[in-house]
């Protein structure tokens, strides 16, 4: 399993349109194959809004990159986040 943590820096008057865009995004990619989990969720200084992620393997990932519906939808994300985002895949440490 792998889980993915993408950070949006999103201003105020930004986050309503950021969050009614990517419910479109999380309702197609929790019907994907491979999708385990998938929410959006925010910082509690209200700077950030996060998607956490879990899939279950890479190739997973690869093909969610693909759809249309990232493709589409990622790039409005972009246009209303503030200096970028900042992604980081996870793997479990196991043995715990």
């Amino acid at each position: 399993m792998i889980k993915i943590v993408s950070k949006n820096p999103v201003k105020e008057e930004n986050k309503k349109k950021f969050i009614e865009t990517a419910k479109e995004l999380i309702e197609k990619s929790r019907k994907e194959d491979g999708c385990i989990s998938y929410s959006l969720y925010e910082s509690i200084d209200g700077k950030y809004l996060s998607f956490i992620e879990e899939w279950k393997d890479e190739k997973a990932i690869e093909n969610h990159n693909n759809t249309e519906h990232f493709k589409s939808i990622v790039p409005k994300l972009a246009e209303l986040t503030e200096n970028g985002k900042e992604t980081v895949l996870y793997k479990e440490i196991k043995n715990f």
